[in-house]
């Protein structure tokens, strides 16, 4: 018998709320990105968004990576981990990150991301 977590986590429904995620990623990067898009980490990389058009140093968006400039190795292995995030938990993902805390060293999903690669230490 299936259990909530299996119907919700890593499965069809979360794989479509990464997919309608990534979506959302690619229209607000082809709009607001003024740099060089690129496939990176696993990752479509949009550079050149104004500071307000993400979070902190960059944001992970499903399968897209939105920033101005931020995007050395370690903020791309972080932000894959991220992705992987996404589709573990599709659209829970943004409640769960929220539920988790807008402090990254206390978060969850930065934790495991890596708060060292992420630039948070």
């Amino acid at each position: 018998m299936k259990t909530l977590e299996d119907l919700l986590f890593d499965s069809p429904l979360s794989r479509l709320g990464y997919l309608y995620a990534t979506a959302v990623g690619l229209v607000w990067g082809f709009i607001w990105s003024t740099g060089p898009i690129e496939r990176r980490a696993g990752l479509i990389v949009f550079r050149g968004l104004p500071t307000w058009s993400f979070g902190r140093g960059g944001s992970c968006v499903g399968g897209c990576y939105l920033t101005a400039q931020n995007v050395n190795d370690e903020v791309m292995e972080h932000e894959a981990v991220h992705k992987r995030q996404w589709q573990r938990y599709g659209m829970l993902f943004p409640l769960l990150y929220l539920a988790a805390g807008r402090n990254p060293l206390k978060n969850r999903f930065e934790i495991e991301a890596g708060l060292e690669k992420g630039g948070y230490l």
